[in-house]
C-alpha cells in the first residue's frame, strides 16, 4: 500500500499535499465547486465512504457537503449549487432509497452532475443511466472522481471532451492514497445507532474501515463482482487517527465496517495493539467469516483480551449442500465448532442468515430454527435475519449455477436484481408469512424469543408438524446488539424513504 497520501504518512506539507490532489483533479481552480455526497444509506452508522473522499475533495479545494439521508433531508439549498453530486450505494437499501429520490434531487439540482459509486453501482449501471445518472464508479474510486470532478466547468459543462465515465462505469482496482477522513460535515455520532449492552445501557459507536473488498468468492456476495477476489489494506495510521478523532467526538465502541476483518490479519492485528494501547477502555466489534476463525484460533485471545466484545459472521445456512451452492468455505459443523470457540473466550457471536433460497426445504429451515435453538444462540440472531431471502444481483457468481438449480426467472431492473420462484410454492409463501410477522412483532417491541417462538410456529404449521415453543432457559444470554435492525440485503422501511 502508497502511504503517501498525508503529512502523517511521509511528511509532505498540506500545501503539496493539496497540489497534488488539485493535479489528479485536472482543476487548479475548484475552490468555487461545490461538491454533494449523498449516503442514502449504511446500516444507522456514520458512513466512512462518504467522510473519507470529503476529505480528499476538500484537500483538493473544492466546497464539500455531505448528506446522510438516514439523518438528513434533501432541501433544495443544500443542493441548488453543486456542480457534481456523488450518492453512495452499498447495497441494496441504498440504492432503492436513491432510486427513489433521484427525482427530486434531479428538479433541485437540474445542472449539477450526478455520479454513483459503491458496490450496487457498478452491476446497476444500466438501470441507474436510465434514472438520470450521468457517471457510475467502481471499486477504489475515489481518484477517479476527483478527476471527473475536474472535468466539469462551473456551468456544467466537460471541460476537456467527456470523461470515460460518462460513457461507462469506471472500475479502479488500483491502490489509491487514502486520507483520514473529514467528519465534521456529518450529524453528531450519537444521533448514529448504538451499541445496546446486556445490562440495556447504550455505548455511542464509532464506525471505520482497516480494509475494502475482499479476498473471498462467496456466489452471493455483492462484494465480488467488483472487486473480484482483490482487497486493498487502509494505512494503519489512517485508520488509527481516524479511530482517535471519533473517541473525540464520543465514541466509546468502534465497529470496523470490514467485509472481513481478518481478510489481512497481521494488518488487522497492528491497528488493534495500537488502539488499545492508546485507549485501553475502548471495545469494539468486527466482521470475521468462520473460515477465519477456524484457520486462525490464536487470535481469539487476543482479540479478547484487546476490548472486541462482539463478532458479526455470515453462516447463511445449517445445510451443507446450501452452504456448497453459496461456496461459503464452511460447513455446518464449523459453525457448530465456532460458537463453541467464541463461548470459551467470552466474545459474543451475532450469526446471520440466508435462510430463503432455491434450494431450502419447509424441513432444513425448521432444522435451522432448530439449531439456533439448540446452540442457544436466540439472543443473538436478529430476527429479521429469518426471513430474508436471498438477492441475486448483475454479475453475481449465483449465476454460474445451472438456471434449473437457482430457480431464475429473468432480470428485474427496479428490483435491482433477478427474479426466482421456489418449485415449492409453500417455501415462498412461508417466507412472506415470517417476513410479515416479523415487522410486525418488531413494531410491537416483541422479545426475541416471542419472534422466535412466533416464527417457528408459522413454519411448523406450514409443515403440519406441531412443538412446544422454546423456553427462556434455552435461549443463551443476551448478547450486545447494533440498536440498528436492517439488513443490507432487506428492502428498505416506509421510514427510510421518507428521508427525502
Amino acid at each position: 500500500m502508497n502511504d503517501s497520501c498525508t503529512t502523517q504518512c511521509t511528511g509532505i506539507s498540506k500545501e503539496e499535499s493539496a497540489d497534488k490532489l488539485q493535479t489528479q483533479s485536472g482543476n487548479t481552480n475548484c475552490t468555487r465547486k461545490k461538491i454533494i455526497l449523498i449516503s442514502p444509506y449504511d446500516l444507522g452508522r456514520q458512513p466512512f465512504a462518504l467522510a473519507e473522499p470529503a476529505a480528499i475533495f476538500g484537500q483538493a479545494g473544492y466546497q464539500v457537503k455531505c448528506l446522510d439521508l438516514s439523518q438528513q433531508k434533501l432541501t433544495d439549498g443544500d443542493l441548488a449549487s453543486a456542480s457534481v453530486i456523488y450518492i453512495y450505494l452499498s447495497m441494496l437499501t441504498a440504492t432503492r432509497i436513491a432510486s427513489e429520490a433521484m427525482p427530486r434531487i434531479k428538479k433541485m439540482a437540474p445542472s449539477a452532475k450526478i455520479a454513483v459509486f459503491g458496490w450496487y453501482a457498478p452491476v446497476n449501471e444500466k438501470f441507474l443511466r436510465e434514472l438520470g445518472v450521468d457517471a457510475v464508479f467502481g471499486g477504489e474510486s475515489e481518484e477517479d472522481m476527483l478527476a471527473y470532478a475536474g472535468s466539469i466547468t462551473e456551468s456544467g459543462e466537460m471541460e476537456q471532451g467527456e470523461h470515460p465515465a460518462s460513457r461507462e462505469t469506471v472500475v479502479n482496482l488500483s491502490r489509491i492514497d487514502f486520507m483520514v477522513p473529514d467528519r465534521q460535515g456529518l450529524p453528531a455520532l450519537d444521533k448514529y445507532a448504538h451499541l445496546v449492552m446486556p445490562d440495556e445501557s447504550r455505548r455511542i459507536m464509532g464506525f471505520t474501515e482497516t480494509t475494502r473488498g475482499c479476498k473471498h468468492l462467496c456466489r452471493h456476495c455483492p462484494v465480488v463482482p467488483v472487486y473480484q477476489g482483490r482487497f486493498y489494506a487502509v494505512p494503519a495510521d489512517i485508520v488509527l487517527e481516524d479511530i482517535r478523532q471519533q473517541v473525540a467526538l464520543g465514541a466509546q465502541h468502534i465497529s470496523f465496517g470490514d467485509p472481513d476483518f481478518l481478510n489481512g490479519p497481521r494488518h488487522a492485528k497492528r491497528i488493534i495493539e495500537a488502539m488499545h494501547e492508546e485507549f485501553p477502555a475502548l471495545t469494539y466489534d468486527a466482521v470475521i467469516k468462520i473460515e477465519h476463525l477456524i484457520k486462525l484460533p490464536d487470535y481469539l485471545p487476543f482479540l479478547r483480551d484487546t476490548g472486541c466484545i462482539l463478532v458479526t459472521t455470515a453462516v447463511e445456512s445449517v445445510d451443507d449442500k446450501i452452504l456448497e451452492h453459496l461456496d461459503k468455505g464452511h460447513s455446518a459443523a464449523e459453525f457448530e465448532q465456532v460458537v463453541g470457540l467464541m463461548s470459551e473466550h467470552n466474545i459474543a457471536l451475532a450469526p446471520t442468515f440466508i435462510p430463503f433460497t432455491p434450494w431450502t426445504t419447509l424441513s432444513n429451515y425448521i432444522e435451522l430454527l432448530d439449531k439456533i435453538a439448540e446452540l442457544k444462540l436466540i439472543m443473538s440472531v436478529n430476527p429479521v435475519q429469518l426471513s430474508l431471502r436471498l438477492l441475486i444481483p448483475s454479475g453475481s457468481r449465483i449465476l454460474e449455477l445451472p438456471k434449473e438449480e437457482t430457480c431464475i426467472t429473468d432480470f428485474n431492473p427496479a428490483s435491482l436484481g433477478y427474479t426466482w420462484i421456489h418449485r415449492e410454492t409453500e417455501v415462498d409463501a412461508l417466507q412472506e408469512n415470517i417476513r410479515h410477522w416479523t415487522e410486525k412483532a418488531e413494531s410491537r417491541n416483541l422479545s426475541r424469543l416471542e419472534i422466535f417462538n412466533g416464527i417457528r410456529q408459522i413454519a411448523l404449521k406450514a409443515a403440519s408438524r406441531e412443538a412446544p415453543d422454546v423456553t427462556a432457559d434455552q435461549c443463551g444470554d443476551t448478547v450486545p446488539v447494533h440498536s440498528e435492525s436492517w439488513y443490507c440485503c432487506a428492502e428498505p422501511t416506509e421510514q427510510q424513504l421518507a428521508s427525502f
